[in-house]
């Protein structure tokens, strides 16, 4: 059966999504006194070898993004643009992003984005966990005079209203808005379980606990933080003062300051995703946590469908980045036998496709594919030189490796673990440093 790819494309991009909550006044208003923190400064170890000399935030994702972009996108997008990133670990790639990719916020109307380094500005100390890591810059966010905080993970994929999640906090009058999802109860152990009541009140919270809570509706599922809160400010500042002085805490939110808060307020209350989340009519919320070799392969090829359930053509919900001036990319030297055939692919900037074919894959910028390879269901990071006749199947390959001339790798998986990493879904991850190469940027 043939299909209209075409016509798919678009209906997929003339859907619509709710009406944008930052475009009211008074939400308008409430958002100029809004400070986003956004935590990017994780190790980012599920990732294995991807995160060897970069933070998880700064990883490529999409073609020609960084995870990092997506929560800061939503922070724009939806009106808020005084935004703290708080950084630690291999955070030069990051930084640089930062810098290159985010100055164009306007200082002149009070809109920044300051990067937040760890400077043991409370004492010795660097971060220790998510919640110090707000507390060590208490000082800088005070000054700025917020009354509402939201605070972010940095490595999450997903396009989201911030400001519909501020006027339903605002009218609820809470101390505490925890976005929350539902997610398949055999996954939800890796998430922290929120429990609501019918008024979405939340009279129970637990972080990764061994046996999640089902919802009461549906027992294949439970109700899953999806790790974005948004706090008056004096709430939280009184909540991590009171953190720093115990001697048991991990000072951690979901450990630590989200049960802190429901034991001093019962105005905690849970924002659903679906009512924020931006997306086309009649499509599903898409969120992902893209922390294992496995979840950042299948995150990346989900943007190869015709119809992609994470709408990165919506105009008016863009993600931002850093734009790299990088030529179209090129279609070379194509076989009589139709072999070098490109489908179900995304391609992006500066690549040269010589020949090669290019199935169910994403190619990120400057690219380039010699004549005879085979590239299927495989990422490719930016500025990978690939030879003549070399298969790619189930790959993930890092920035700036070299694959000669009859490499292979995703064919045979007992020779990939003698020389590659192979995640438990069976991706192969392929580095510089495996290859015996030497890394030049990050």
């Amino acid at each position: 059966m043939m299909i209209d790819t075409t016509a798919a494309i678009v209906r997929f991009r003339n859907g619509s999504h709710p009406r944008h909550r930052h475009d009211e006044p008074q939400i308008a208003s409430a958002l100029a006194r809004t400070y986003a923190m956004v935590l990017a400064g994780g190790l980012g170890s599920r990732l294995m070898q991807l995160t060897d000399w970069r933070a998880k935030p700064a990883v490529p994702f999409g073609g020609k993004n960084r995870i990092i972009d997506f929560a800061l996108s939503n922070c724009v997008n939806s009106g808020i643009r005084r935004i703290g990133v708080a950084t630690q670990y291999k955070a030069h790639s990051l930084i640089k992003h930062l810098q290159r990719g985010w100055g164009f916020l306007d200082a002149g109307v009070g809109e920044f984005l300051e990067v937040l380094p760890a400077q043991q500005r409370v004492d010795g100390a660097w971060y220790m966990d998510t919640a110090n890591a707000v507390l060590q810059n208490i000082d800088i966010i005070h000054a700025h005079a917020p009354e509402h905080i939201i605070v972010l993970a940095g490595d999450h994929i997903y396009k989201m209203d911030y400001a519909t999640m501020l006027a339903e906090h605002l009218e609820r009058d809470a101390d505490l808005s925890i976005a929350a999802l539902r997610v398949p109860i055999e996954s939800a152990s890796a998430f922290g379980i929120v429990t609501a009541a019918h008024d979405a009140r939340i009279t129970g919270f637990v972080e990764k606990p061994p046996e999640p809570a089902p919802c009461a509706d549906d027992s294949s599922v439970a109700f899953a933080s999806m790790g974005v809160y948004c706090f008056d400010t004096k709430f939280l500042f009184e909540l991590l003062r009171s953190d720093a002085r115990s001697e048991d805490s991990l000072h951690d939110f979901g450990h630590d300051v989200i049960p802190a808060a429901l034991a001093r307020s019962t105005r905690v209350f849970a924002h659903r995703f679906e009512t924020s989340c931006i997306r086309r009519s009649g499509a599903g919320v898409y969120w992902r946590d893209v922390g294992t070799i496995d979840a950042f392969w299948a995150a990346n090829l989900d943007l190869t469908r015709v119809q992609q359930e994470l709408d990165v053509y919506d105009e008016s919900w863009s993600i931002r980045t850093l734009q790299e001036q990088l030529p179209p990319a090129k279609f070379i030297l194509g076989s009589p036998d139709g072999a070098s055939q490109t489908a179900n692919a995304l391609v992006s900037s500066g690549c040269i496709i010589s020949g090669a074919a290019v199935r169910n894959s994403l190619l990120f910028t400057d690219v380039w594919a010699e004549q005879g390879t085979i590239i299927e269901d495989s990422v490719v990071l930016p500025r990978v030189r690939i030879g003549h006749n070399v298969r790619l199947r189930r790959a993930v390959v890092d920035k700036y490796c070299n694959l000669p001339d009859g490499f292979e790798a995703g064919l045979d998986p007992e020779a990939d673990r003698l020389r590659f990493e192979v995640s438990e879904g069976g991706v192969v991850l392929i580095t510089p440093e495996m290859l015996g190469q030497r890394v030049h940027e990050l």
